[in-house]
């Protein structure tokens, strides 16, 4: 069998797809977004109010697993800042294909962000109900049944969980609008 028919990658365990220093640079500015997004997510976690019976405070826990989120994030950018030094640059193009078949994680990834600054101002239920129904829109509900079980999934998660949270647990999520 000729080395052109065959189906494995490369001697150096890398398809062409994948050669070159594109993937680890597109892996690195990735990465550095979510430890940016987190960082600010850290910090705006300090301003939670904290409470007279939570001697750590009620920011302590999102903090905590932010901090674990960006030490993540810095690790993969250190083991892909080495690949990228290491590799001779590819074709042209490969970074913007790279961008093309990840563009779901970047448009849920832009939702989510979108989301946690539309909290405060619209509150929980409202905010959650259209990242909801956005984000089902964006992953492909296109027809009038994914839509209405989609508009279903939505109400549920977003005012049902708020009501859970409100008259079961007795924690006030934000409110916004409906305040």
């Amino acid at each position: 069998m000729s080395s052109m028919s065959s189906n494995r990658p490369p001697k150096g365990g890398r398809s062409s797809e994948n050669s070159g220093r594109s993937g680890p640079l597109a892996h690195l500015v990735f990465n550095g977004m979510l430890a940016a997004i987190f960082t600010v997510l850290f910090l705006q976690a300090g301003d939670l109010p904290s409470s007279m019976w939570e001697p750590l405070g009620s920011g302590s826990f999102p903090r905590l697993v932010l901090a674990a989120l960006v030490l993540i994030n810095l690790a993969i950018i250190l083991k892909e800042a080495r690949a990228f030094a290491s590799l001779t640059p590819a074709e042209k193009g490969l970074v913007g294909r790279w961008i093309w078949r990840h563009r779901l994680a970047f448009g849920v990834l832009a939702l989510f962000a979108t989301y946690i600054f539309a909290v405060p101002l619209l509150g929980f239920a409202l905010a959650s109900l259209v990242f909801l129904l956005a984000s089902q829109w964006l992953l492909g509900a296109r027809s009038i049944k994914a839509i209405g079980i989609g508009v279903v999934v939505a109400l549920v998660f977003s005012f049902g969980v708020d009501t859970l949270f409100r008259d079961v647990f007795v924690i006030s999520l934000p409110r916004g609008l409906l305040g």
